[in-house]
């Protein structure tokens, strides 16, 4: 049993591997990923909770928060104890909130409310794990939003801010793996210089929100457990929430579920996020933002393609609008909205898309062969008439990024073997199609890099291509691709992820040079850069499981699964 864990949490803990090797006994099928990369065990002193006053008022004040727990470690919400400072237990009421989707999987988080003391601005408990069938004090409950105050921007807040600590929260495996910020390294330092400017709520402009807010915030106090990022990922979600349409129909004309806000229409799908409704569930108890039928709204957001076309498999460079964008951020989205509810229609949904994306990448049917991206047209993609003389079949790699997480976070939840293949392929693809030689800057006689990224600043083509010469690459570069380094922060996703599943030790040593070379895009010098606001989100939503990939062994991912 691992040192200083409490004695209540003995049987618990030490026993994870049993749990999880129980909850799959009956089956041929192995766990999905992620139930397979749950901790083996865990430290009590990860379990504080801190307190925070955010606008109660008075000594005594009402507490709710979220407690994520990782696969198969609790399955009685009764169990969850909440302690003072000095052990003695505090009476709440505990309630599951998630679960985890599969067979035996267990609770994945509960929400906790209880009275607590607060004579000034922090006060530190702890909650603890008590052996099956002990006692607990239970008390009752209430609405979250009973407890909300007003907060800045007018938009209703906590009035008490409970934290947990990152090395539970990344444990959990509440946003997937993680490795916690203690002590912050350069993608952190990065982070949180962007944050200084950030960190004011975009009140009016619409495409602030694009890419996903209040995810971004969340995941990374995931990481750090600063309750500056939680305040911030708390204000953003309810703000963001309160500009989803509740009601008619998805699609057009109505939009129901889609987001408005300044010029952003409801019927722009690529604004509606299911990800920060999981993530605010788990960490911090909120309900009160979100119902069953809103969730169907905007999962129908992305099947009707609001606007456009409906969700559905690429059918060739002149008949299927494409976007790299919406077709990783829809599968996402639908991703989260499985983990939510559990639904088995979005389950389905969840292999419909992958397989979409795993024949468009492997048997394109634009004839082209398969060269690892999932390449479409460049007239289409940036809405101009087709002409077959002038066109550049390819893709963007910054853009397929959202492909990729949406990847990683479908194989997490299903295990889905088609997967690791498409990931692979991709990040050979980006070595090979993907980024701009030094010969080639030299030779052009045009450098497209900040220069904050450094002479020895990596830079990819703003639209790549393995069909055309180069000259019709620099042509768009020279249009469009000016400074398109600022999408190298989000590029180490595909690169580690691809080394991740990667058997192959050549790609994997290219990959891992690659990486080396990525080090420039934490600059600080481009992190103060506040001159999109939208890169905040875009640079940081997926990117910080590269924290955790790069600890990992090159190919671990592609270890076969063991039932």
């Amino acid at each position: 049993m691992p040192r200083g864990i409490r004695r209540w949490l003995g049987v618990a803990l030490a026993s994870l591997g049993l749990l999880l090797a129980a909850a799959y006994a009956q089956g041929a099928a192995a766990p999905p990923p992620i139930a397979r990369l749950a901790p083996g065990g865990i430290d009590a002193q990860w379990q504080t909770i801190t307190l925070h006053r955010h606008g109660a008022v008075g000594d005594r004040v009402a507490v709710t928060i979220g407690i994520p727990f990782p696969p198969g470690m609790l399955h009685d919400a009764r169990q969850v104890r909440i302690e003072g400072a000095r052990g003695q237990l505090v009476p709440a009421h505990v309630e599951a909130t998630l679960r985890w989707h599969f067979d035996g999987g267990g609770i994945r988080a509960v929400r906790a409310q209880f009275h607590a003391t607060l004579a000034g601005d922090s006060a530190q408990l702890r909650f603890a794990l008590a052996p099956a069938g002990a006692a607990t004090s239970a008390a009752p409950g209430w609405p979250y939003a009973d407890e909300l105050v007003d907060g800045p921007d007018g938009v209703r807040v906590p009035g008490v801010l409970a934290t947990l600590s990152p090395q539970w929260m990344a444990a959990s495996l509440i946003a997937g793996p993680q490795v916690p910020a203690v002590p912050p390294g350069a993608y952190d330092r990065y982070f949180e210089a962007q944050f200084a400017w950030a960190r004011k709520l975009p009140r009016s402009d619409g495409s602030a929100w694009l890419f996903d807010r209040p995810t971004t915030l969340f995941q990374q106090y995931v990481r750090t457990g600063r309750v500056d990022y939680l305040a911030a990922a708390v204000e953003s979600y309810h703000f963001y929430m309160a500009h989803i349409r509740r009601f008619g129909a998805p699609g057009w004309p109505l939009c129901g579920g889609g987001f408005k806000l300044g010029e952003v229409n409801p019927c722009d799908p690529k604004y509606v996020y299911i990800q920060p409704t999981l993530l605010a569930l788990g960490l911090t108890g909120d309900d009160s933002q979100d119902d069953g039928a809103l969730i169907e709204r905007m999962v129908g957001a992305w099947d009707t393609g609001g606007w456009t076309i409906p969700a559905g498999p690429y059918t060739g460079l002149t008949q299927k609008f494409f976007t790299e964008r919406q077709a990783g951020l829809g599968l996402l989205q639908i991703v989260s909205a499985w983990e939510l509810t559990g639904k088995r229609e979005y389950l389905r949904h969840i292999g419909d898309r992958v397989g979409w994306l795993y024949q468009h990448q492997q048997h394109n049917p634009d004839g082209l062969g398969n060269d690892g991206s999932w390449r479409s047209s460049w007239d289409m993609h940036e809405g101009n008439p087709y002409d077959a003389a002038t066109d550049v079949p390819g893709s963007s790699p910054w853009m397929t990024q959202n492909i990729i997480d949406g990847l990683w976070h479908a194989w997490l939840a299903t295990g889905d073997a088609r997967i690791p293949p498409m990931i692979t392929a991709f990040g050979r693809y980006l070595e090979r199609y993907g980024w701009i030689d030094a010969k080639t800057v030299a030779t052009v006689g045009k450098d497209w890099r900040d220069p904050c990224s450094g002479p020895g600043g990596q830079i990819s083509w703003y639209w790549s291509s393995a069909h055309v010469d180069r000259a019709r690459l620099v042509a768009i570069e020279n249009a469009d691709g000016w400074y398109s380094d600022a999408h190298n922060v989000e590029l180490t996703l595909p690169v580690a992820a691809a080394r991740y599943f990667s058997t192959d030790p050549k790609l994997q040593q290219a990959l891992d040079r690659r990486m080396q070379a990525l080090a420039s895009s934490y600059n600080l010098a481009c992190a103060r850069n506040a001159g999109t606001a939208r890169r905040f989100n875009w640079n940081n939503r997926g990117t910080g499981v590269v924290q955790w990939l790069m600890r990992q062994r090159a190919g671990s991912g592609a270890a076969p699964a063991q039932p």
